[in-house]
């Protein structure tokens, strides 16, 4: 069984598609961290540097499941002719986490995309025809879209265009509750339509996060902008909005830390 967090009436499910370094240097990823910034997150996710001192990434989706369903949130970087295959550690896994916790393709019923990056869309589309969640509506941020041109032209055609024909597509504006109980809350920055799910019980909450952060760095110090944060101001000020929640106990699941939850 994959790993898995229970908060209150939901079960967040940690699954891994694959692992493997970054395509550049960690300190042209953060070009403003300083030395002591690098060695307290090494200190905190020891296993995001390999030896020759490279960034190591995990690539994760995650589900919700609770009683009302199954939501994924992201798709992955799929399978060995998507379109991450020209950095990312192709084939991915995720059909095989998705069974390993009991889940059929047929048994989701939403899939939130946070982003349209390639490492996060990987598996929506099977060969840019056919959707691979068949019974699932497909949530994205109308801005993620309008910015499409701009993020990555290839995925009109290989995710936009398949979900638009089989009508699984349904676009956003700003926060929307789920009729599951999860929350999607806009986060742009990153992207123009970045977006993350948060999942609540009382006074705690599950954020998963997408790239709102990418590394431990991030979470220590939120001020930091990422090479490839789209608008570095407006992606920290959605992080810290983020993570100065009001919850008593705030969790976050992260698609690219060595571990999948981390309790602030």
């Amino acid at each position: 069984m994959p790993p898995s967090l229970q908060v209150g009436p939901y079960t967040v499910i940690a699954l891994v598609d694959g692992e493997g370094p970054f395509f550049s240097p960690r300190s042209q990823a953060f070009p403003a961290a300083t030395t002591q910034q690098w060695a307290a997150a090494d200190q905190f996710d020891p296993g995001a540097v390999d030896v020759e001192g490279r960034w190591r990434l995990q690539f994760r989706a995650f589900a919700i499941r609770s009683d009302q369903g199954v939501t994924l949130v992201d798709a992955g970087i799929g399978p060995a002719d998507s379109p991450a295959a020209s950095w990312a550690p192709v084939p991915g896994a995720l059909p095989a986490s998705l069974a390993a916790a009991g889940i059929e393709p047929s048994d989701v019923d939403t899939v939130v995309l946070t982003h349209l990056h390639t490492d996060h869309v990987g598996w929506a589309v099977l060969g840019g025809r056919q959707p691979f969640f068949p019974n699932a509506q497909y949530l994205l941020q109308q801005a993620e879209l309008d910015a499409l041109e701009e993020i990555n032209p290839q995925l009109q055609s290989h995710v936009i265009d398949p979900l638009q024909k089989t009508d699984q597509l349904r676009l956003l504006d700003g926060d929307v509750p789920l009729p599951s109980g999860e929350r999607i809350v806009a986060t742009p920055g990153h992207t123009p339509g970045h977006q993350s799910v948060l999942v609540t019980a009382g006074r705690e909450q599950v954020a998963v996060t997408g790239d709102l952060l990418v590394h431990a760095i991030q979470l220590l110090h939120p001020e930091l902008a990422y090479a490839h944060e789209m608008d570095p101001q407006q992606a920290r000020s959605s992080r810290e909005q983020v993570l100065h929640s009001p919850a008593v106990t705030l969790h976050l699941a992260t698609p690219h830390l060595t571990e999948p939850f981390v309790t602030r």
